[in-house]
Formats: structure tokens, C-alpha cells, sequence
């Protein structure tokens, strides 16, 4: 296999088998050694999830992005399998994170608000909810097969103490709680904090600067190293799930000095750079280490492009319909690419539809453990597609807020409400789809199509331009299957509590664990708990 772009260079030989671990973990490979030969029973000692924020459909050369800018992830696909048809689980950062770690919707794990209809709603600085205690993530049940769990980069699953990683699984952690969003004030809103595992060793734009003229910051380096020490460390120890999820793509965008200029698509392009380089590094180093056919690799993004900030500060949904915080197919349809030499077959393409949450279940496959059984798990064992080429027929469900906006089923899409953004902030510059006014379908209020759904055909129509004739059979055929569908999942759905209702400036990053060390503490306002306010 021909080397990657990165620098490191390693002699060490790592056999990375079931015989260099303990009992609990050899109990944890019985469900798949019995079964050796079966292609949906292979182990992978080695997880490593990379998400990109707000990256689009169309970033990557090898989705057609023609300043193909990106050779690394172009070699990852030429080298494993490419997904087109691979979604989030929500149009907004923080409720996809909540459904990749934990394999459900967000209106189950309760990543969503009940403010108001329909509205998309985050972890700010002021939210006072995060990841329930009930929630059962990821790196929580990895730990039962012994593998040792580690979070790169941004959270974003709440801020307060209850739901520090640490206390959900993770390991280690390098990274911040809240997106790189500055600078402030410290007064009225502090800086966001930059944590090492249990405590705080800084703040963006002060120990960890982001210069907001240049978009240079340092910070993708030092996230790039993080995953390469951890990597060499635990190579030579014990299996081990690390979750790379580093914000550069997020308005205000940053690289660092080597890339910034070096894009022919802007600043934003220039980050695109340098972390398709980073990705390189460290498969590089998987290799170096001779762990590369151990380890199982996945890329995608937590939402797609946020065109509000393009073409300077963000990126490209190709030929899709509108983008971050939309349920149009820009909104939620996401790259995806998965890499495990020696296993999947290279220049794979799989038109299975993909969802972020099953990361959740195909890790815990590679892992040989299964998905709790007393909750309802929407994700999907994606082995049989990535090892086998085999279909599983599912529904997409695309929710905005506590409201089903829209369903997919095969190549057909209904919409049950249409909306992009108020006219009032439409009229203040906020264009969730610059370009693309498609008339009775991008609308400025919230449309109600439950009794007459807007149905199209993805296939031949990617963009959502051309709803089908109501009267057509193709539209009544169409609307038949996706009603029982859709009526099935209503009718079982059992929602969360949600978490994303209540705000307070008190609870912001005032006093993170660690700041006196630092001498970095501040003062918080008087605790006044309101309703969060959502406006889209």
C-alpha cells in the first residue's frame, strides 16, 4: 500500500490481536471468534470516528468539488466505500452529536426543544440541559470490551459538570464544551474554556488565540497531535475508540499559518486543507504502525454546509437543496466515507441510506457487543452493506425541532411542513438558501403539508425542485408506503425529555474546574433560569 502525505515514521510492529487482552475483554470477542468466518463478525481493535463540522455534501474532490482540494479523503474513498446517500440525524450541530454517541433520534434522547413549533435549538453557552444520565453513549459501552475511549475537539452534549464526557464514557479528553464562538468580553459572556480531561487549561482567543481578522489559529495542529500521541500510546496497549471531531469548518473559520491562502476557495477551503491533512497524518501513522488493517476508520459531518456563511466561511452541498438548519436535502445530506484495509473492499460505492446514528451500532458491532435492548436503537449495522454490498431497506426520518418536517423511503421524499426562516430574518440578511427560491417550497413560514405532502423523487430530482403531480400514481404509491411508515414510528415513539428548553447566563463557562489554577475564574450573574428562545 502506497504511503499517505503525513511525517510520521515508526518501525514499531504492533500485533494488536485478542491474545493481548484480558479476560473481559476476550470475553467481549466470544460473539464474533465463534464465528470467524462470518463477514458481519470481523473485530476491528481499533475505532476512529472523524467529524467534520457543517461540512457539505459537496467539499470533497471526490463528490465532485472541482478544486479536488482534498486528496486525502479522496484516497480514503478510492480505498474503501463512499456513501451518497448518508444523513444526519438533525440540520444543527448538537442534536446530531447526541444521536451519533448514542444511535437515537434526538426527539428520543431528548436533544430538542418544545419552546415552540418546529424550531432548531443547540447547547450555548446558557443552556442549562445536556446529555441525560439515562442516555447510554458509546464510549460507555466500548469500555465493556475493553477498549479505552478518547475525545478530540468539540462536545457540544452540555457544559455543566453532570455532563462532562468523563462522566459518559470518555477517557481522556482534549477539547472544548461549546464551539470556538469570540471573542468576549469576560464580562457579559465569557471565552469559551479548552479542557484536558477533568479541567480547563484555557480559553480560546486568550491561552489558545484565534485571530478573528486572518482566521489563524494554531488550534487544528495541536488537535492533530493530540490524536497521534494518543494513537502511538494505545497502539501498543489496548483497543481503543477515538473520537475526532475538530470545529475548524465553523464560521469563524480558522487554519493555521502553512494553509491560510492556500485554498483557491477561501478561508474556509483553507481549513478544508489543512484538516484533510490532518486525516492523512494519521492514517499514516496507521500504517507506520502496522495497525491499519485493526483499525476502522469513518468520516462524515454533523450537518451540512451552512450557505448563511459561504463563500468565505462556508462550504458546498453540491447539488442540494438549501443547507444547515433546513430539512432539505443540503441540510441533512452528508459525505461519508469508511476505511479498514484488508477488509473493505476498495473503490466501493454504497448506495445504502446511511444515517450518522449508525456509527453507533456498527461500532458496537466492530467491538463484538450489541446495542441495548431495553430502548428503541435507530441505527443500523452497516456491515452487511460495507462488507457484503447488501441493501437493508430503512427510513430516513428528518426532524427539526419536537416536529417531523419530512421522511425518505427508498428514492422517494415527502415533506410534512416546509420551512426555511422567518421573513423577519430573511430580511435582516439570514439566508438559509441563497440562490435557490424554489416557489411553494423554500417558505419563509411554517407550511403545514401533513394532509397533502410535498413528494419527490431523489434520484431524478436531487435538488427538491419538482414535486410529483398529488394525482399521479407514482405520488400515490409513494405516499402510501411512507404513511405506514411514518404512522409505525409515531405510534411507537416514546419522546425525551427535553433538554434544550430552559437558559441561564448563570451557568455559562464562568468557573470551569481548574480555573484557579489558572487564575482564570470570573464572576457569574445572578441565576435567573427563562425559556431559551429559538428563532429558526
Amino acid at each position: 500500500m502506497r504511503s499517505w502525505s503525513g511525517d510520521q515514521k515508526s518501525e514499531l510492529r504492533v500485533w494488536a490481536g485478542p491474545g493481548s487482552l484480558g479476560d473481559r475483554q476476550r470475553r467481549a470477542l466470544l460473539p464474533c471468534t465463534r464465528q470467524a468466518r462470518s463477514a458481519t463478525c470481523r473485530r476491528s481493535s481499533f475505532l476512529l470516528s472523524v467529524l467534520f463540522l457543517q461540512m457539505g455534501w459537496g467539499d470533497l474532490g471526490v463528490y465532485g468539488e472541482p478544486s479536488r482540494e482534498t486528496p486525502n479523503l479522496d484516497r480514503m474513498a478510492a480505498e474503501g466505500t463512499l456513501f451518497p446517500n448518508f444523513y444526519s440525524a438533525n440540520p444543527l450541530c448538537s442534536p446530531s452529536r447526541a444521536a451519533l454517541l448514542t444511535g437515537r433520534l434526538p426527539i428520543r434522547n431528548g436533544f430538542y426543544t418544545t419552546n415552540a413549533h418546529a424550531r432548531n435549538a443547540y447547547t450555548p453557552q446558557e443552556i442549562v440541559g445536556g446529555i441525560p444520565d439515562s442516555e447510554q453513549l458509546l464510549p460507555e459501552l466500548l469500555k465493556e470490551a475493553g477498549y479505552v475511549t478518547k475525545i478530540v475537539g468539540k462536545w457540544h452534549l452540555g457544559h455543566r459538570p453532570q455532563f462532562h464526557p468523563l462522566k459518559h464514557g470518555f477517557d481522556e479528553w482534549f477539547g472544548s464544551p461549546n464551539c470556538h464562538f469570540g471573542p468576549y468580553d469576560n464580562k457579559a459572556r465569557p471565552n469559551i474554556p479548552v479542557y484536558r480531561n477533568w479541567e480547563m487549561v484555557g480559553r480560546y482567543y486568550e491561552e489558545f488565540p484565534i485571530n478573528p481578522k486572518t482566521g489563524e489559529a494554531n488550534l487544528t495542529q495541536i488537535y492533530l497531535q493530540e490524536a497521534l500521541d494518543f494513537i502511538k500510546r494505545q497502539a501498543r496497549r489496548r483497543p481503543f475508540f477515538l473520537y475526532w471531531a475538530v470545529d475548524a469548518t465553523h464560521a469563524p473559520v480558522y487554519a493555521s499559518r502553512p494553509f491560510l491562502g492556500t485554498s483557491r476557495r477561501g478561508r474556509y477551503g483553507d481549513a478544508v486543507r489543512e484538516v484533510d491533512d490532518s486525516i492523512g497524518k494519521m492514517l499514516q501513522l496507521l500504517q507506520d504502525l502496522r495497525v491499519a488493517d485493526s483499525t476502522f476508520v469513518f468520516f462524515t459531518s454533523d450537518n451540512g454546509a451552512a450557505l448563511i456563511s459561504a463563500p468565505e466561511q462556508g462550504g458546498s452541498n453540491g447539488p442540494f437543496l438549501c443547507g444547515k438548519q433546513t430539512t432539505f436535502e443540503g441540510g441533512m445530506r452528508e459525505p461519508a466515507l469508511a476505511w479498514w484495509p484488508g477488509h473493505i473492499a476498495a473503490g466501493q460505492v454504497s448506495h445504502q441510506l446511511g444515517s450518522i446514528m449508525d456509527l453507533f451500532t456498527t461500532s458496537l458491532a466492530l467491538a463484538g457487543l450489541t446495542p441495548p435492548s431495553d430502548r428503541a436503537i435507530d441505527g443500523l449495522n452497516l456491515l452487511p452493506a460495507l462488507l457484503q454490498g447488501r441493501l437493508m431497506d430503512r427510513p430516513v426520518f428528518y426532524y427539526r425541532g419536537d416536529t417531523l418536517m419530512a421522511a425518505t423511503l427508498g428514492q422517494h421524499k415527502a415533506h410534512f411542513w416546509t420551512w426555511t426562516n422567518s421573513w423577519e430574518n430573511f430580511r435582516q440578511g439570514m439566508d438559509f438558501c441563497p440562490g435557490q427560491n424554489v416557489s411553494g417550497v423554500t417558505t419563509h413560514t411554517l407550511e403545514d403539508h401533513t394532509k397533502l405532502p410535498l413528494i419527490f423523487h431523489l434520484g431524478r430530482d436531487p435538488g427538491e425542485r419538482f414535486p410529483l403531480s398529488f394525482a399521479s400514481t407514482e405520488y400515490q404509491e409513494a405516499l402510501s408506503r411512507i404513511a405506514q411508515v411514518v404512522q409505525q414510528h409515531q405510534e411507537a415513539l416514546v419522546p425525551g425529555q427535553p433538554q434544550l428548553n430552559v437558559c441561564n447566563w448563570a451557568v455559562m463557562n464562568w468557573a470551569p474546574p481548574g480555573c484557579e489554577k489558572l487564575g482564570k475564574c470570573l464572576t457569574p450573574p445572578e441565576s435567573i433560569p427563562k425559556k431559551c428562545l429559538w428563532s429558526h
